[in-house]
């Protein structure tokens, strides 16, 4: 190969280089509606304390500019600044921190501040994982919106392991019917739609609301009586009674068969990376509530 040839495909070589370092990038968000930026995303603002973790998880975590409260995953996300809470939002602030990227969250006191943070005209990505496939997927696409998929891939690769391992685990093992108790005044659980009743299935647990329309619906006591779950579930989180509210019923199956059990709401309630250590302790727990079937 002559010497003009090498110089004129070395000119092409550097010209592609330079072209894709300015390329695009392009991702489908969870609404499946596709996000642009012109250049990977250098400040951005989290909407929702999983959102914060999949940051981090992706490689992320110095490009937050500003989170919402209780985002306090890692230990470094506490010392994010701070841009609101999930009902109201200081768009002065969000203004101030010029961010090029808004992860958001959709929830039912979430509608009118969105709109009002779309009149910024900053690429908005919308995480919202129903299934525990999209905590991966999230990160991934994350990863590529920051630049960041050395990181963000093996990380992703590692989620779906570890939560290949538990469906081969627990998969096919005999079902429970359980409630899932968010809160306890008012009653509140989680319908089949939310990533919460995937970790469920993933564990062999039957969510005896599955079939409500709302995801988040409030039942009745009477609900969950006439149900007669085989084991309830609340988290650790401020609830009032927790799920020591259901001892006094000594005729449900669940009571009777000593199947009342706390979780660590953060790890399940939050889609993100920390749901593999959440799911995981579902599943111990179920595999309990299967032994107990013998007593």
């Amino acid at each position: 190969m002559n010497k003009p040839t090498i110089k004129l495909l070395a000119g092409l070589t550097m010209l592609a280089m330079a072209a894709s370092a300015h390329a695009a990038i392009s991702v489908r968000d969870d609404d499946g509606n596709v996000v642009t930026l012109q250049k990977p995303a250098q400040r951005i603002i989290a909407m929702a304390p999983h959102v914060t973790e999949l940051l981090y998880a992706a490689g992320g975590g110095d490009k937050i500019v500003g989170a919402v409260t209780y985002s306090d995953y890692p230990e470094a996300a506490k010392k994010l600044p701070r841009i609101g809470d999930n009902r109201q939002v200081d768009m002065e602030r969000v203004i101030a921190m010029k961010p090029d990227l808004i992860v958001v969250w959709l929830h039912g006191a979430s509608e009118r501040q969105i709109e009002t943070l779309r009149q910024l005209n900053v690429p908005m990505f919308h995480s919202e994982p129903t299934k525990l496939d999209g905590i991966a997927d999230n990160v991934l696409r994350l990863g590529q919106l920051m630049g960041t998929e050395a990181v963000a891939q093996p990380v992703a690769a590692e989620i779906r392991q570890k939560f290949a391992a538990l469906a081969k685990q627990y998969g096919n093992r005999p079902p429970v019917r359980m409630f899932y108790q968010v809160w306890d005044k008012p009653l509140y659980t989680l319908n089949g739609t939310s990533i919460v009743s995937d970790a469920m299935r993933l564990c062999g647990g039957v969510n005896i609301f599955a079939d409500l329309k709302v995801t988040a619906p409030v039942v009745s006591n009477e609900a969950v009586l006439q149900a007669d779950p085989e084991a309830i579930f609340g988290t650790s989180e401020k609830n009032y009674g927790g799920v020591g509210l259901w001892k006094p019923y000594t005729t449900m199956k669940a009571v009777r068969n000593d199947n009342l059990f706390t979780l660590d709401g953060e790890l399940l309630n939050r889609a993100g990376p920390r749901m593999v250590a959440g799911t995981a302790a579902m599943c111990e727990k179920l595999e309990l509530a299967r032994q107990h079937r013998k007593n």
